[in-house]
Order: C-alpha cells, then structure tokens, then sequence
C-alpha cells in the first residue's frame, strides 16, 4: 500500500539526500516538497530541492515558504553545507517553483490526504504557521518525523542546541505543543559509527556506481570536511537521511520512548534546547503502597524521542535508494 508524504526542507546536501531517498522509496507517494530558509536562503533551498527532484526523474512539485524565522535574525550554514549549500557543485534546476506559498500547500496536503507523513528536515517556521493558521491539520498527521534536536546530549550549533531548532526555537515550540505526532529524531544519531566512513563512501561510488550514488557524495564535499575537521566525527554524518530512514522504515529506530519535551526560548546560553523530561515513569508498587516518580515538569508525555537505531539497517536503505 502506498504511503503519502510531505517534506518539508531547508534543503542543503543532506537534506537533499533525504529528498532522494523518499523519492526512490516504491511505497512511499511525495504529494509535495515545501520549503523553508534555513541552511540556506528560500531561493537556493529551493534550486536545491527541485534540482534533487529532476535528478531522481520525478515530477514532485517544490513550493516556497518562509523566508524568515517568526521573532529572530536569519543564520544560514554555509560554514557547514559550501556556498551553495550542496558543497559547491552549483546544480541548477531547470524547472521553476510551483504557485503558491508553502504555509498554504502544507495546509491543502494534510487536510486532503488524511494519514500522511509529515517530514521535517529544517527550522520549522512553516510548519508552526500552518498549525497556527489551521490547527485541525493536527489530526490528520499520521507520524511527524522531526530532523532536530538533541536529546540529553551537546548540541551542533551551541552546547545545548541542535541546529534546525536553534534557529527558530519559538516555531519549534508551537509544533512541539501542537499535538503534532512527533518523533524527534536527534542528530546525534547520525554520528559515530551512524557515520558513512571512507570505505562506505567509495563503496557508493565505485561499487553502487549510479548518478545518484555520486551525487549523494558530491554534494556533501563541504559536510564532509566540516564533520571531520570540526566536529571530529570518523566520516560523513547525515542527519536529515537518517530521519528520512526512520521515516521510511520505523523499525530502524531500535530505542524510544514517548516523553515530555520542552523546547527553551529564553535562556542565555539554552537557546533552542530540547529538554527531555525522562522522569515519566510508570508508577510502582512496593509493600502496597503506591510509589511514583514525579515528572520534573509536570507535563504529559506527548513526545517520541529516538535513542537508538541499527546502524547497518540505515545504511543499507540508503544504498538502496542509490540503485536504479
């Protein structure tokens, strides 16, 4: 049976990535790509999602959303992603944006096709105002896999803070408290042995050996460089495909558990900070007397946190995805 799917992206090289991986998905149907600024600004996010469309031979419309976050400055990652957001290959896409403004399409999809997957990959300014504008959109969200955060673990873009919420934290916290169905897929998991190593890496390109392969690699030159250089990890890390995995294949995630999750708008040095209550035990019994302990926040839990996930499993979808 088909499965439906909205993403929504900032779209740079590891973005892009995942954008090929759903489009290669058999069961998986993309209704649309909408896009917000982020890594990148709206233009070239965008010449980068429609780029990664015509590439995979799809004809998945690529709409432009926010520019901007709700309250804050703008921060792009070419640091992180190159010039371009794609490692300085400088694609371009030969088919322009479709009408209409993201906010609405995300509104028009989710309330057409009930059950669909929602998948985040960047700041998720659109996403906040499109449950603002339309909170009924809610229910009908099958699953709400979410690239950000960081659970209970340092941050990318500060100590505390994972990058995609950081840069917008108060549009993070109306879809957290939306009733959206949230998995949080935290970078972290993309890291260490998550990591595409140099063996894997050549394996994609002289082994699998297809446009895509090589593009999945090219693309991410500058990532590459950054992830080995700066943040010391052993290869390529790829955050928004592993979610995009999870997205794909739920069983991927070997670890989670549903908690209360707040995200911080207003500290000095918390900026953007997913803080996980895990305190949300199950109450216990001993010599009759009934023995809880407490949620520190006194919330319910209402988000799923991914802790784990099978490292080769990722990977071989991934490679799967590369192959005609």
């Amino acid at each position: 049976m088909t499965r439906k799917m909205i993403i929504d992206t900032d779209t740079a090289s590891d973005d892009a990535v995942a954008i090929m991986m759903a489009l290669q998905t058999p069961d998986i149907e993309v209704e649309a790509i909408t896009i917000v600024w982020g890594n990148m600004p709206l233009e070239q996010g965008s010449n980068n999602a429609r780029y990664t469309v015509e590439l995979c031979g799809k004809n998945v419309p690529v709409y432009e959303g926010a520019a901007k976050p709700l309250m804050r400055e703008t921060y792009y990652a070419y640091f992180f992603h190159g010039p371009d957001g794609m490692g300085g290959m400088n694609y371009r896409a030969k088919t322009p944006p479709a009408p209409g403004h993201a906010v609405d399409v995300l509104i028009e999809t989710i309330n057409a096709n009930p059950g669909i997957i929602l998948v985040t990959l960047g700041p998720m300014t659109n996403v906040a105002l499109a449950v603002s504008k339309a909170p009924e959109i809610v229910k009908n969200v099958s699953r709400c896999v979410v690239m950000g955060g960081a659970a209970c673990t340092v941050g990318n873009v500060t100590p505390a803070a994972e990058y995609n919420i950081w840069c917008d934290p108060e549009a993070a916290r109306i879809c957290f408290r939306s009733g959206l169905p949230i998995e949080m897929v935290g970078w972290e998991l993309c890291r260490g042995e998550a990591n595409l190593i140099a063996e894997e890496m050549r394996y994609c390109k002289e082994v699998i050996n297809t446009p895509l392969a090589h593009f999945a690699i090219d693309c991410n030159k500058s990532a590459i460089e950054a992830n080995m250089n700066w943040l010391g990890d052993p290869g390529l890390g790829l955050p928004d495909p592993v979610a995009m995995a999870i997205a794909i294949d739920p069983t991927i995630c070997t670890r989670k558990s549903k908690h209360y999750v707040e995200v911080e708008c207003d500290g000095t040095y918390t900026r953007g900070m997913t803080v996980v209550d895990q305190c949300n035990v199950a109450p216990y019994d001993t010599a009759n007397v009934a023995m809880w302990q407490p949620l520190v926040t006194k919330g319910d839990p209402h988000i799923t946190v991914c802790w784990e996930i099978d490292n080769k499993r990722w990977k071989d979808l991934l490679y799967q995805t590369m192959r005609p």
